[in-house]
Parts: structure tokens; sequence; C-alpha cells
């Protein structure tokens, strides 16, 4: 295999996103043959380097595995992270194969998180360019109008920019709340809460019900499953993934679609 960049090599072995990645190296916290590299330029190939992080051996390449979550509120959407109570590895404590969250859903939301150790999937899927659906189910404390529910569809001046056009759907107004469904082609930080506050609402509960199809039609709250190998298949045709990709195998999984033993 010829060298290729850290951050890359990182990803594509399940350890973490690119961005993640890209932290980690400039943390000092990823050697090659016994040097700590911080240079995100840096080249290995490892076929023939040793290449560790925070001290443990990069793991060899397996069966590439994709993960449904029905996250539940409470949980962060991270590996690890010193500050935070609960993240969601802990329900995938019976998996073991390593992966990763596919983007994040912040504390407080729920529905559908992918988590996968195919690092050219998950690029794939949260490349702005690709324009991935995700569906989420939003409540508002409050009764918001055309005006502002428009204002959502046709996009939102943020902090961070211009969102992009969003598509409203089964809207309903009962008990001083406003609920309705809101598909995105994007995935910023927060993005559905901040859109619904500068419009002058207030979330009150968010649910993602869609991930590129996707849903958690029959899985209970925390539970997971390992993907088919047909709906893998999709993911990759609607972020427009090239990688042919591996087949799955059950053998990582310890419980079965319920997540029972």
């Amino acid at each position: 295999m010829a060298a290729d960049r850290l951050q890359k090599i990182l990803a594509r072995r399940g350890l973490a996103s690119r961005r993640e990645a890209e932290g980690w190296i400039g943390a000092g916290r990823v050697r090659v043959n016994g040097v700590v590299v911080t240079e995100l330029g840096t080249r290995a190939d490892p076929a023939v380097d040793r290449i560790e992080v925070d001290g443990v051996p990069l793991p060899t390449e397996g069966e590439r595995v994709t993960v449904l979550l029905n996250k539940p509120a409470g949980y962060d959407s991270t590996v690890r992270d010193p500050h935070a109570e609960h993240t969601v590895m802990e329900l995938l404590a019976d998996l073991t194969a390593r992966v990763v969250p596919v983007g994040r859903l912040d504390r407080d939301t729920t529905g559908v998180l992918l988590l996968t150790n195919d690092g050219d999937l998950h690029n794939a899927l949260l490349h702005p360019a690709r324009g991935v659906e995700k569906v989420y189910a939003v409540v508002v404390r409050g009764l918001l109008g055309p005006g502002e529910l428009g204002q959502l569809v046709r996009g939102v001046e943020l902090e961070d920019g211009m969102t992009a056009p969003a598509h409203l759907g089964a809207l309903r107004r009962e008990l001083g709340r406003t609920c309705f469904e809101l598909t995105l082609r994007e995935g910023r930080k927060r993005q559905v809460r901040r859109m619904v506050q500068a419009v002058g609402g207030r979330v009150e509960s968010l649910r993602r019900v869609s991930f590129a199809g996707l849903t958690t039609d029959g899985l209970g709250e925390g539970k997971w499953r390992v993907l088919e190998p047909t709906e893998v298949a999709a993911l990759r045709s609607a972020a427009g993934a090239e990688v042919a990709g591996q087949a799955q195998e059950r053998s990582p999984v310890t419980r079965d679609r319920e997540g029972n033993p």
C-alpha cells in the first residue's frame, strides 16, 4: 500500500473521522515509528510503518461494519469525551468492531444515528456536496406562522452563513405548540435548533426520524443493529460513494437486532 495522510489512515481504520484524527495529530497523540507527529500533511504506510494512537498500535484492517442506533436523550454522540456523563458508545458495548458516529446528534436529540468503521462511507455521507437527506420531527413551543415557517424552508441566516433550502412536512399545531417535519441536506452543529431560534421559536423536542432513508422502525430506544449489505449499498448510492466496500459479517455482533443477548 502506498503512503497516505495519517488522518486518512486513521479514518479508514475506523478510529475517528478525518477531522477528529486531525485533532489527535495536532494534540501529539499519534506516533509513527516511535516519533510523535503533529504535522497534518505527514504520510505513512501502515503496511511498513508502526502507527500508534495514545501508545496503542493501529488496529488491523478488518471487515467494514455500519450500525444503526436508535439514540435516546442524555447520550453524547462521541467516542470519548471526559466531560460527557454518557456517550453512545456505552450503548454499543457488545459490538466488538470499533466504529465512530457519522456526524452528531446533540445530547437531547433522539433518533437515527449511524456509526461505522468505513472511512470512505463516513466521509461521503457527511460531505456537504453530496446533500444526503436527513429528516427531523420538530416540536416548537409556541405557534409559528407562515412567515416563520417559510423562512425555515427558504433559508435562515446563521452565524456560519445562510442555510440551504429545506422541506417542510407533516405540519400541525396543538396545545400551544407547532409540530412539523423538516428535511435538510446539510448537517451543521445544532442546525435545527439554531434555525428555529433564528425565526423566534424554541425547540422543545427534536428527533431524527430518517437518515438517507433509514429509520428506526422496529428498533427500540437505545437499541442498535448492523445494517444489511443491501442497506449499505443504498447508503453508498445516496452519498454518491464510489468505493465498492466489503461485505459485512455478523461476527462482530453478539446481540440480535433489538440489542438483546
